[in-house]
């Protein structure tokens, strides 16, 4: 099981109760970004191509505080940049785990076996490790020789000393379905506790336009990937967001569902789009006009969104609107499934003779756009 029953119970009631007070929209999780500065620079990331002025900011403690209990939500995601560059991380997740929130710390873990001595073990605390694949494909997306094996070092250390683990996936056009289901292997190997996967999102600041999956190739790549599963694996998820992915379902986008915060403000619509600020949490709800958003609305930059922060809290909501939802959501859950396909096996087996048995499937580097971006300036931190 991916996801501990404590924090489902908190998450289930906190859902009902957010149903009986009548509220159509409420926050899931909340994406609280501390700093966009990263000791990576890769191609697909949309969060670190600001200027050296924007990237030496940091949110405080105090300001993280006053977020999270203003949105209330029962889950606090915190990705970045990378969070573990933050001089103040560590009073920051104790002052979360005080508040009893179940605490995502996003992290690409160059830095986590130097700076793990800053944690204690909690349930509240998860470390959610960013890999893309396996050992050659992960290094080419985060445009870093060796950044594969770092990674692994910092898991293998959180892991042995007891804390929660997970890793975080974002696969894009060209990746081997092949190679990322002997990746998940290898997580589960590592004695991780789930993995979280997602399509990456064509972010306008991306270096990389060229491998963003549409929604057809993305329900075609993740049936692939998830159909007869494996049943050592686990996965950090809704199970109905994984259907989700792999076509068996069909959701509209609740981008109120995982709110950001960052040094700007409360960022409109959502994590992924950057449509303007609010002051307040309630200003957010209140003053964003939603139904210029997701792929029904005809907006262009939703139109081939499945990302988790957009469809995830769909699919949650699923779970407690019908008893349809619970059933299969509680049969995933409890009894898992191997989700058979007949013809995504043959599939897989077609690519995996045509990857000639090598140890590794083919592998797509990220390249560059051709439309030249500002060379950033150097961050000292």
């Amino acid at each position: 099981m991916g996801v501990p029953i404590s924090q489902m119970w908190t998450v289930a009631t906190y859902v009902l109760s957010q149903k009986l007070r009548g509220r159509k929209r409420y926050p899931l999780v909340l994406m609280l970004e501390p700093l966009f500065r990263c000791n990576l620079a890769c191609a697909g990331c949309g969060k670190i191509q600001y200027p050296a002025h924007i990237l030496k900011q940091q949110l405080t403690p105090e300001q993280c505080f006053k977020a999270v209990d203003e949105c209330g939500a029962p889950m606090v995601s915190i990705p970045g940049g990378e969070p573990l560059l933050h001089p103040q991380i560590k009073e920051i997740v104790e002052g979360l785990v005080a508040r009893k929130k179940y605490i995502y710390l996003c992290t690409n873990a160059l830095l986590l076996k130097e700076k793990i001595d800053l944690f204690t073990p909690s349930k509240y605390l998860t470390f959610s490790v960013h890999m893309d694949g396996e050992r050659e494909h992960h290094d080419f997306s985060v445009c870093r020789e060796g950044g594969f094996d770092i990674a692994i070092e910092g898991v293998k250390e959180a892991v042995k000393r007891g804390f929660r683990v997970t890793t975080n996936t974002t696969l894009f056009d060209g990746a081997d379905p092949v190679s990322v289901r002997r990746f998940f292997d290898q997580m589960m190997e590592l004695g991780v506790e789930g993995m979280m996967l997602s399509p990456g999102y064509s972010y306008e600041k991306a270096p990389d336009q060229q491998h963003f999956l549409g929604k057809a190739k993305t329900r075609k790549l993740f049936s692939l990937i998830l159909s007869n599963r494996n049943q050592k694996w686990h996965f950090n998820q809704s199970p109905l967001f994984l259907e989700f992915l792999m076509g068996r379902r069909s959701y509209e986008c609740t981008p109120w569902g995982m709110p950001t915060y960052n040094i700007f403000g409360w960022q409109k619509p959502c994590y992924l789009l950057q449509d303007g600020y609010a002051d307040t949490f309630a200003e957010l709800l209140q003053s964003t006009q939603w139904q210029n958003y997701g792929a029904e609305s005809g907006n262009p930059k939703c139109a081939n969104c499945m990302v988790h922060s957009g469809y995830e809290a769909s699919a949650v909501n699923d779970t407690f609107s019908s008893i349809r939802g619970l059933l299969a959501t509680a049969r995933a859950t409890l009894f898992g499934g191997s989700y058979a396909n007949s013809s995504a096996s043959e599939e897989l087996q077609t690519s995996a003779g045509a990857a000639g048995g090598s140890s590794h499937g083919p592998v797509v580097p990220l390249k560059v756009s051709a439309t030249p971006i500002k060379q950033r300036e150097k961050v000292s931190v």
